[in-house]
């Protein structure tokens, strides 16, 4: 029995102003390919299916499409909510879709959706949790002392009492930890502070797979079987050196478990480009078929320039990001202030002569200093 497993499609999401609809809508139809290539019997979503829990009606259609593309294969679907949906408008429409192999688990009721899969080799129970807080899973054990997100995913998964001679699979979209050791994170992720939804991996020992949503890194915690899929697109420039796979699952007898990666390729990719301006709009803009990514360019010109922009821009039009490493952003760094000593007893132009210094890391020009005193003087200040 073959099974996917992606997550966090974050569908709607817009990174830097730019919406990815596009670039979303692109991956699901290469997902699609993967599967007429596979042929899996179900496809595992965990959670963060929308970006937002009021999703635009675009990513509504786009979900809509992808979930009718995969039911006319007869591809089963296993879906939980992240910190990201809805859990009620993700429930919207389960009792109905269920009955074409649609299954969702939005809402959280006390109990685990359980649905068993027969093959060969007996049956394979999958369970759907969505995400959870203590506060959600508190009223439904109220003789149990639950105050942490592992005291409630423990009494959920006690309470299903789940044989462990038969194949069970958890669908989750939590955080979690192996031991001391913590998996990696993005910059485009939430996480609480104070890393108090921690949950550790041996909370899990019955399941013989955690499909696993929350975390943007394809990555295993604690073993090998308790898996992130990581989201199939980069949605921060943290993200960059990633490579973006969805996880395939092969599985035979009680204890066959075959776990592999299938890389995803996307429509444009999100990368870090570095050097002087001069260079990044000669040499790298050589390649005609990567200039439509997103881009990130950290520019080290030490001197004052004109529409770095724009001019980046017209090599790379989708261009996110400028930031400078040179002397004047390491001095920024290492100083808290835009003005040394005493600010109390400068003048305005005084300050401004040092902010344009540390801004541009070369001091004013005398008509420069001439046109800010004007400036100063019509302001009603005292330009020196």
């Amino acid at each position: 029995m073959k099974l996917l497993h992606i997550a966090d499609l974050h569908i709607g999401k817009r990174v830097n102003e730019f919406s990815m609809l596009e670039d979303q809508k692109y991956i699901l139809k290469e997902i699609l390919k993967i599967a007429d290539e596979h042929n899996p019997l179900g496809i595992i979503m965990a959670g963060d299916i929308y970006d937002k829990s009021v999703p635009p009606g675009e990513a509504v259609e786009v979900l809509d499409d992808f979930l009718t593309e995969l039911a006319a294969r007869k591809i089963q679907v296993f879906i939980v909510s992240g910190n990201h949906d809805s859990p009620e408008r993700l429930n919207f429409g389960s009792r109905i879709m269920q009955h074409t192999g649609v299954y969702i688990a939005g809402t959280f009721d006390g109990r685990l959706k359980h649905i068993v899969l027969n093959d060969e080799f007996g049956p394979l129970n999958i369970y759907l949790l969505p995400f959870i807080k203590p506060a959600v899973v508190s009223p439904h054990f109220q003789d149990q002392d639950i105050q942490s997100y592992e005291d409630a995913v423990k009494a959920i998964i006690d309470h299903e009492k789940i044989d462990p001679q038969e194949r069970n699979i958890l669908v989750a979209h939590q955080f979690i930890t192996g031991g001391s050791k913590e998996p990696e994170r993005c910059d485009s992720e939430t996480i609480s502070l104070g890393g108090l939804d921690n949950i550790d991996a041996a909370v899990f020992d019955v399941f013989d797979y955690v499909a696993l949503g929350h975390l943007h890194g394809p990555q295993s915690i604690g073993w090998e079987t308790v898996r992130y899929a990581g989201s199939p697109l980069k949605y921060s420039f943290s993200e960059a050196r990633h490579h973006k796979s969805l996880t395939m699952l092969q599985l035979g007898d009680k204890g066959a478990l075959d776990i592999r990666t299938v890389p995803l390729h996307p429509f444009r990719d999100m990368r870090e480009i570095k050097g002087p301006l001069h260079e990044l709009i000669g040499t790298h803009g050589s390649s005609p078929e990567n200039d439509q990514d997103y881009i990130r360019a950290i520019l080290t010109d030490e001197g004052e320039l004109y529409d770095a922009i724009g001019q980046l821009r017209q090599v790379y039009p989708n261009i996110m990001r400028i930031d400078f490493d040179n002397s004047r952003s390491i001095e920024e760094i290492n100083s808290k202030s835009a003005a040394y000593g005493d600010v109390a007893q400068k003048s305005p132009l005084e300050l401004f002569e040092e902010f344009y210094l540390k801004q541009n890391n070369v001091e004013m020009t005398a008509e420069e200093l001439g046109m800010m005193e004007e400036v100063f003087e019509d302001a009603g200040g005292a330009g020196k």
